[in-house]
């Protein structure tokens, strides 16, 4: 649910694996503020690299299809090209043991993407890449790579909630290190 703290959370667990020398790239959308008030979101790479994923009403690049969620409209250039590097670098690194990539969030916005959406079926079938991602709650029609998601035998799926979403750290992070999504 939206406004729970997924981004926080996965970003403690990050750190977390990271600290304790597990290989992690990935992304996190963040929100945009501007007077108090949310304009739109932004993605960051676990780098610090940033781009814009959404703004509040802004048109459409010129030839490009609009591709809306409520008042926001997705840049999808902006996305991809910060993205798909991530997701691709994540899925073909060499070497024993695993790699974690973060995806956060396998959503609306995010899968106005085709190759946004064959990446992280790619990188979710790749051995010794271990997938730490956020789904949204089903609400409305539900999406597609979302349920696919969500019923692969090789996933976890925790609920994050204001009342458990720091309990559920170690849980999740363990659950990493043993190797499921």
């Amino acid at each position: 649910t939206a406004g729970v703290g997924k981004t926080t959370l996965i970003q403690k667990a990050s750190e977390v694996l990271k600290s304790s020398g597990v290989p992690i790239d990935g992304f996190y959308t963040e929100e945009v503020r501007q007077a108090g008030r949310r304009i739109g979101f932004d993605v960051v790479t676990l780098s610090g690299t940033r781009g814009v994923l959404s703004r509040i009403g802004s048109e459409p690049p010129p030839g490009k299809r609009e591709c809306r969620v409520g008042q926001y409209v997705v840049d999808l250039t902006s996305f991809e090209q910060l993205a798909l590097p991530v997701l691709r670098n994540a899925g073909s690194g060499s070497g024993p043991g695993q790699r974690v990539c973060v995806i956060d969030e396998i959503g609306k916005m995010e899968l106005f993407s085709q190759p946004f959406i064959q990446a992280v079926r790619q990188t979710l079938s790749t051995p010794g890449t271990v997938v730490l991602g956020t789904i949204p709650v089903p609400k409305g029609k539900p999406l597609a790579l979302v349920e696919e998601i969500r019923n692969r035998n090789d996933v976890q799926v925790f609920s994050v909630t204001k009342e458990n979403r720091n309990r559920l750290l170690p849980d999740i992070v363990t659950c990493v290190q043993s190797g499921r999504q």
